[in-house]
């Protein structure tokens, strides 16, 4: 049998009260707001679409993987002004995955990388299907393979 999987966006909670910041608080905090100008470029990480050319994101960074491990890591990510909280069904690969090369990272209970791939987006469904059948894999982050931005992790269901 298949190994079921469940895609979770990043929670727009934490990110809702950085769009009433002003450009100057904003840049303490390492962020900032941009106008969308091209479509594709803006993906957000919170509704796991391409922002809308018009739309205000935010560019900051992001602690993606909190592990106490070696791979304990962050990065840049967009998050659009008024995201909806992407919540694809099981074994769902959102649009905006299936456009990309990705870069797929596995990790075990303890954060530590033990296996990684890159694959066309189209065929992300088939590889997190056989990723997840090893039992030492608690979790799967999917990244942009470039510039390596963090997309969404993966859980088996």
């Amino acid at each position: 049998m298949t190994t079921q999987f469940q895609i979770n966006a990043i929670d727009y909670k934490q990110f809702k009260h950085l769009f009433s910041l002003s450009d100057e608080e904003l840049a303490a905090l390492h962020a900032k707001k941009l106008m969308v100008d091209a479509k594709p470029g803006y993906p957000c990480r919170v509704s796991l679409q391409e922002a809308e050319i018009g739309e205000v994101v935010l560019l900051l960074q992001y602690q993606h993987h909190t592990t106490l491990s070696p791979y304990r890591s962050s990065g840049p990510i967009f998050v659009r002004e008024n995201a909806v909280l992407a919540e694809p069904k099981v074994n769902e690969v959102p649009e905006i995955l299936q456009t990309r090369s990705l870069s797929i990272r596995a990790y075990d209970s303890l954060g530590v990388m033990i296996e990684a791939q890159i694959v066309k987006g189209m065929e992300v469904k088939d590889c997190l299907h056989t990723i997840l059948d090893d039992h030492k894999i608690e979790y799967v982050h999917i990244h942009n393979a470039s510039p390596g931005c963090f997309n969404c992790i993966a859980r088996r269901v």
